[in-house]
């Protein structure tokens, strides 16, 4: 009673307060399909999104992505074809291939051509000319046809990929490209010069598939490790939450404080060592990155950053202990509705596999787009001709008018694309995948989030615990979410993903203005980032809300977003209360999971464990496999963590609307438990105190 008394008035503007039902049981079974219209887009979206991967695998050719392709379209190295003996590509200007259309069309925009070996030595143009052994040699990465020609305007006569000048660091000499493909691979001579970073990052590239093919069982070992980590600590959480908690909270502290102490001894070892008070802007970029672990700069700020962290955990935790209190005992009423419903730790696996169907169709959809495009043909010729630049086939130019109207005109390969109408809108098909896919992977995540509510709203609203909770509340919980919110997810999801996909578009836009010089842009565009940014972490919170919402209710997305908003907002003090701090308590488990699985990993892998020493791979980059355990752990522990976190917001939404529907009376009794009522009265008048 007095908790309900000494709650703050709610604002008008926020909606008025719930009242008693005494009917209200719950989750409403008695419900109706929400948002037809988008369930019906959505399924229309679905249907175009397989019609443009059929269309996709009809065309596209996955071997380019797999087989090495030069400019023509000819698979290098391919058994019983003429390049069988020529299995390497080689790039005129690799620089190039950085361009984001790569990504797209799956081509580097410069010339490529299927050789015996790379080559071995660089000339200028002057000695092409002089040198005719030179030449002889440099033939063999010339295109086919290529014949002596004199530099005519400034161009190179069948530089086919491009019209543009060959630029070189030799200008005086460009005039004396003798022929064309001296020209051709001079220009790829000089970019090579040019082009270090990009050799030296395909080296690093190649030493790291090197090491996932010695380490990726060991990877898969310690993501197991990760996995059976994480649910003995959910297990032990069940039964042991406020002890867990606090075991938790000291061992990130100590974590966090044994990094501080090995990055505090690596530096003073390393104190007098040659070369150990080398700068990183000194060293520059290397390729061996355990280069860097030799110089004291790289471990002291290492020890600065992990300091930093300390600082920051330890403050928040002395400024918020009051608090923590009341975030425990979330846990704890969290803890047994999970126990309650353990068939949620498992809905996870069920929320991935969906993911993992959803990525996998949208990159092989992806890859055959990027690789459906075709060898087109054009007509070239020295004199006028009607004919010149229009498309042509090679297999039947000889038998056309062309030649005889023509006689110097060749039907020589122009450029890889396509000229039909899919391939004029191969763009707007590749635009549709990804936008399909941000739009389906949000769509499985609102689901799972929706049946997660659903279930622990269950739990929550059974006055008589667990004797009034349903029978098999996950699968009630789903079957409830896909028979009658379809829509409603989809339309929750698609609003987020238009924001994605926006996003996306504005890191495009970014790349893009690199290199330009309006400040204003780049400012202009920094801004929206950042906005957009904001509004996308905005529209989560309030779809994970709305969801509730639906679960419970069974209403419309927007009546549910507006209904979840203004509830909280009449208890915004609670929020930033006890919502955020169980989040922070949370994030914190994942972050203790994570830095023990790394811990083990790091000494394993860079062999400081002498029992285990000469079982540990041999690695190029020993921080290869670490980062990736490092990365996985904490993917596997955010999914067992986000079962948790789901149940907190439920009951967090739950508690609010039980404050306000009943009173604690016989006539209108509280449905959270004695021990959650005990903890949140207390806070509730430390509320109303600070706010008097």
């Amino acid at each position: 009673m007095e908790l309900n008394e000494k709650n703050p008035t709610p604002d008008s503007k926020y909606g008025e307060a719930r009242k008693f039902d005494p009917t209200f049981k719950g989750p409403i079974h008695n419900r109706g399909c929400t948002d037809v219209f988008c369930c019906i887009l959505f399924i229309l979206a679905i249907l175009g999104y397989f019609a443009v991967g059929i269309l996709a695998w009809s065309q596209g050719d996955p071997r380019k992505v797999i087989y090495p392709t030069d400019s023509r379209g000819q698979f290098c190295g391919q058994a019983g074809t003429p390049l069988e003996k020529k299995p390497l590509l080689f790039y005129f200007n690799i620089l190039k291939c950085a361009s984001p259309l790569t990504l797209l069309e799956f081509q580097c925009p410069t010339t490529q051509l299927c050789v015996e070996s790379c080559p071995t030595k660089h000339m200028t143009l002057l000695k092409a000319y002089l040198n005719k052994g030179e030449q002889e040699y440099y033939k063999q990465f010339c295109k086919e046809g290529s014949a002596p020609e004199i530099l005519r305007d400034g161009l190179c006569p069948s530089m086919l990929m491009s019209s543009k000048p060959c630029k070189s660091s030799h200008e005086p000499w460009r005039a004396l490209c003798v022929c064309v493909c001296v020209c051709v691979c001079v220009c790829g001579a000089c970019a090579h010069t040019k082009s270090n970073v990009v050799v030296e990052a395909r080296q690093v590239a190649m030493r790291i598939f090197e090491d996932y093919t010695v380490s990726w069982y060991w990877i898969l070992i310690g993501l197991v490790i990760a996995m059976v980590v994480s649910l003995i600590f959910i297990v032990l959480l069940r039964y042991l939450a406020g002890i867990m908690i606090w075991i938790m909270i000291v061992m990130v502290i100590l974590v966090i404080g044994y990094g501080i102490f090995h990055c505090a001894m690596e530096y003073r070892n390393l104190k007098g060592e040659p070369g150990s008070d080398v700068t990183i802007r000194d060293l520059g970029l290397q390729t061996d990155f355990s280069v860097y672990l030799q110089i004291r700069q790289t471990w002291l700020a290492f020890m600065i950053i992990l300091s930093i962290v300390e600082v920051v955990v330890i403050l928040l935790l002395i400024f918020l202990r009051k608090r923590v209190l009341i975030a425990i005992a979330l846990i704890k009423e969290a803890s047994r509705a999970v126990g309650h419903v353990m068939s949620s730790l498992l809905y996870p696996l069920l929320t991935f596999a969906l993911l993992a169907l959803v990525i996998a169709y949208w990159a092989i959809t992806a890859v055959f787009l990027s690789t459906s495009n075709e060898q087109v043909y054009k007509v070239f010729n020295t004199t006028e001709c009607e004919y010149s630049r229009d498309t042509c086939k090679p297999e039947t130019f000889n038998t056309t008018n062309i030649t005889a109207q023509c006689p110097d005109a060749e039907c020589l390969f122009a450029f890889y694309g396509g000229e039909t109408y899919y391939h004029k809108y191969l763009i707007m098909f590749q635009f549709y995948n990804v936008f399909l896919f941000f739009w389906c992977a949000n769509f499985v995540t609102a689901l799972g989030q929706v049946t997660l509510a659903g279930a622990f709203a269950s739990y929550y609203w059974a006055f008589k615990k667990p004797d009034d909770i349903p029978a098999n509340p996950i699968c009630s919980s789903l079957g409830r979410a896909l028979r009658y919110h379809t829509g409603s997810l989809a339309f929750g999801s698609l609003i987020l993903s238009l924001v994605q996909v926006i996003r996306v578009l504005l890191e495009y836009l970014d790349q893009k203005l690199k290199a330009a010089q309006n400040r204003f842009a780049k400012f202009l565009l920094s801004c929206l980032k950042c906005c957009f940014w904001c509004l996308e972490k905005f529209i989560k919170f309030l779809n994970r809300n709305a969801y509730i919402m639906v679960a419970i209710y069974g209403k419309s997305f927007c009546t549910s977003a507006r209904d979840a908003f203004f509830l909280l907002m009449r208890n915004i003090i609670r929020v930033a209360v006890l919502d955020k701090v169980t989040d922070f308590l949370l994030f914190l488990g994942k972050l203790l999971i994570v830095g023990i699985v790394g811990i083990c990993s790091f000494f394993f892998f860079s062999g400081r464990i002498k029992a285990v020493e000469q079982t540990a791979p041999s690695l190029n980059y020993y921080w290869v496999p670490i980062l990736t355990v490092v990365v996985g752990s904490y993917l596997i522990a955010h999914g067992f963590f986000s079962v948790y976190a789901m149940c907190v917001d439920t009951l967090f939404l739950c508690f609010l609307e039980d404050l306000e529907r009943n009173d604690g009376t016989a006539e209108r009794p509280y449905f959270m438990s004695q021990n959650l009522l005990t903890i949140l009265k207390k806070s509730n008048e430390d509320q109303a105190k600070t706010v008097d």
